[in-house]
């Protein structure tokens, strides 16, 4: 079964033909071009596949967005607020090494402990937020200049210094 990675959501139609502007954290410019197909989340890890007609830059986050079947801006307004996910061999493609989404499958360490696979990167104007399953528990973890040590490309993993305690909520909560 393919690994799907969430790269942003749908924020509004555009025109009367059911285009649409998609806001992603792809890390850099890009139209998608090329890409066959992008999934909706119809339920909890139930994918449908929506098939590229078109696509355009916007700006630096957005593309404009055209699907098929999806032909009139009725029908587009039924998708925003949608959140838009690629397949794993898609997402390595277009997403730059650089941004924060680029972690998502990646392992966070902290004190040689593995504490879960990034699921979600939420990312604030201040910091990123990881969202990992944590035992039975879902939990965020902040990643800004005083949280993060490295990154280990080359073995898929994120090494972190957590402040005193923040595991402890989560173990004890």
């Amino acid at each position: 079964m393919p690994e799907y990675f969430k790269i942003g959501k749908v924020v509004s139609a555009f025109g009367l033909e059911g285009e649409m502007i998609l806001l992603h954290s792809l890390g850099k410019k890009t139209s998608l071009k090329s890409i066959e197909a992008i999934f909706i989340e119809e339920r909890k890890t139930s994918f449908l596949p929506y098939f590229v007609q078109s696509s355009r830059i916007k700006s630096e986050k957005e593309i404009y967005l055209k699907l098929e079947d999806i032909t009139s801006r009725e029908a587009a307004l039924k998708i925003v607020q949608k959140e838009i996910w690629m397949e794993e061999k898609d997402f390595k493609k277009f997403a730059a090494k650089s941004a924060p989404i680029s972690l998502l499958g990646y392992h966070l360490i902290h004190n040689n402990e593995d504490i879960g696979e990034i699921d979600e990167i939420i990312e604030q104007p201040h910091q990123v937020l990881c969202k990992i399953m944590f035992g039975e528990k879902e939990i965020l973890i902040p990643l800004h200049a005083q949280t993060l040590q490295r990154v280990d490309n080359k073995n898929r993993k994120v090494f972190v210094d957590l402040p005193d305690g923040l595991l402890e909520i989560y173990r004890n909560g």
